[in-house]
């Protein structure tokens, strides 16, 4: 296996990590801006108001997008075994 071949894969699974986390890190950025903007405009200074909704919200997301991740890793792993005989050339 050749060091090109190991940064490949790498980086491969490096971007299916940021692509398969991203609905969730989206999600939790919009609550916990709402949630700011709504602590600024009612002077609430709560620091555990967020941890809630951001954690529901994360959740639910990943039930949503349940299918569409373990799609996107079972492809990418099935494509992985698939290809372990040219790798290891």
């Amino acid at each position: 296996m050749t060091p090109e071949t190991v940064i490949s894969l790498a980086k491969e699974g490096v971007m299916l990590t940021l692509i398969v986390s991203a609905p969730m890190l989206v999600l939790g950025l919009i609550v916990g801006l709402a949630i700011s903007v709504f602590q600024a405009v009612t002077s609430i200074s709560e620091m555990t108001l967020t941890f809630i909704p951001k954690i529901l919200a994360v959740f639910m997301g990943m039930l949503f997008f349940a299918p569409w991740m373990i799609e996107k890793m079972t492809s990418y792993t099935t494509k992985l075994i698939n290809n372990l005989p040219m790798y290891i050339k």
